[in-house]
Order: C-alpha cells, then sequence, then structure tokens
C-alpha cells in the first residue's frame, strides 16, 4: 500500500529536517519509539489518531504526513479514482485526501466515506484547529463533546476540534461527507 510508505518517508523527512532523534519524536507525540521506527520504515500503517498524534505534536498538518503529489502549480486536478483512501475502523471507514495543507491557504480537505452504522471517535486537537462537514449523502451524527447534532443530505457544520468528536452513519447505506481543516493559530 502505497500510502504507509507517503507517511513514513513524509515522518522521516520532518524529523531528520528538525533533526530530532525517534526518543524525542516518542515523547513529543506519546507514540512508542517503536512504532515510529516502523512507520518510517513502511512496516506500518498508523491509525487516524496515531497520526493526528504525530502532527500535534510535531506541530505539522494531518495531511502533510499523507502527500506524495506537487500542489504549488496554479491548478491542480486531483482525481478519486487514484487517490488511495486511508482505512479505518476496520475498513468501515475511508478516508481521501484531496489537497493537502499549504500555509497559503490554511486549510486541508477529505473525502469521508463510512459504511452503515459505522462510528469513529477523533481526539481533541489543538487550539486553533476548525472543522468543516458538508455531508454529500446519508444521515451523520456529529458529537462534539456533549453535544449531538444531526446533518441530512446537503446539511453543514463547523465547529472548532480541540474537544473530543464523533462521526456516526446513522444510516444502512454509505454515507460521504467534504471534511475540510482549518488551521487558525
Amino acid at each position: 500500500m502505497q500510502i504507509k510508505f507517503n507517511i513514513g518517508k513524509n515522518l522521516n523527512h520532518v524529523r531528520k529536517r528538525r533533526r530530532l532523534s525517534l526518543d524525542k519524536v516518542a515523547e513529543l507525540t506519546g507514540v512508542s519509539k517503536a512504532m515510529l521506527g516502523q512507520i518510517e520504515r513502511g512496516e506500518s500503517t498508523p491509525t487516524i489518531n496515531v497520526l493526528w498524534k504525530i502532527a500535534t505534536g510535531l506541530k505539522v498538518s494531518f495531511s502533510s504526513l499523507l502527500a506524495n503529489r506537487e500542489e504549488d502549480k496554479d491548478t491542480l486536478l486531483i482525481q478519486y479514482s487514484e487517490t488511495t483512501p486511508i482505512i479505518e475502523e476496520h475498513g468501515q471507514m475511508r478516508i481521501f485526501s484531496q489537497f493537502i495543507f499549504d500555509s497559503n491557504r490554511g486549510f486541508e480537505v477529505f473525502i469521508i466515506e463510512l459504511e452503515p452504522s459505522c462510528s469513529h471517535r477523533s481526539d481533541p486537537h489543538d487550539e486553533g484547529v476548525e472543522e468543516y462537514i458538508s455531508l454529500i449523502e446519508g444521515v451523520l451524527e456529529v458529537t462534539i463533546g456533549e453535544d449531538v447534532y444531526v446533518l441530512n443530505k446537503g446539511d453543514a457544520i463547523r465547529y472548532l476540534a480541540n474537544k473530543e468528536h464523533i462521526y456516526r452513519n446513522l444510516t444502512d447505506k454509505q454515507i460521504s461527507f467534504h471534511h475540510i481543516i482549518y488551521y487558525f493559530s
């Protein structure tokens, strides 16, 4: 799977550019040195929550760990059929990176697909991270801290991502939504 090699290469690049040891990265991220080594060597594909721990600890965007394309062109076409998703929740959740983080723009864009009854919990992110969801198809329950919201096709929500948040497909069909992460710190 190509994505695990991209993640490993990008993690190694950030670590070496900052002259950090695996021990120091483990300390900053809360991810074990052994796991970080496996990720860098392309031997392990981290979960989304582990990727978030790494991104948060190293103060880089989530999508910068996934990047495998040049985004500095005037026009950039991303073809869904050529995008390799991150697969979570035992194959029940797929995350397609569409536009990786660019510091000039301040955001990254994903399409997320959830199979029937799939639920995904995301740990709180750092202050200064805001998430936007626009539901393409289905019915999605979004829990932010203690507050629960139900989105129907075409609905959208924006929230600060510094609280635990949970996405749950309330239907018996696959649902999909655009997911934009904006870094305003």
